[in-house]
């Protein structure tokens, strides 16, 4: 599974960048930001049009 992950502005909340990762990432990332003092939005990534 995918997940799209948008790093958040701190002051008005508005994604600042964002990337599709895999399952095995997400911690990584989560971790990485909580060091960091980030704010993240977390969601499933949408599947390609089959």
């Amino acid at each position: 599974m995918r997940f799209e992950i948008m790093r958040l502005d701190d002051v008005d909340g508005s994604a600042v960048d964002s990337t599709v990762v895999d399952a095995a990432s997400v911690n990584r990332i989560v971790q990485q930001a909580a060091e960091l003092g980030q704010r993240l939005y977390i969601r499933p990534a949408e599947s390609p049009a089959s």
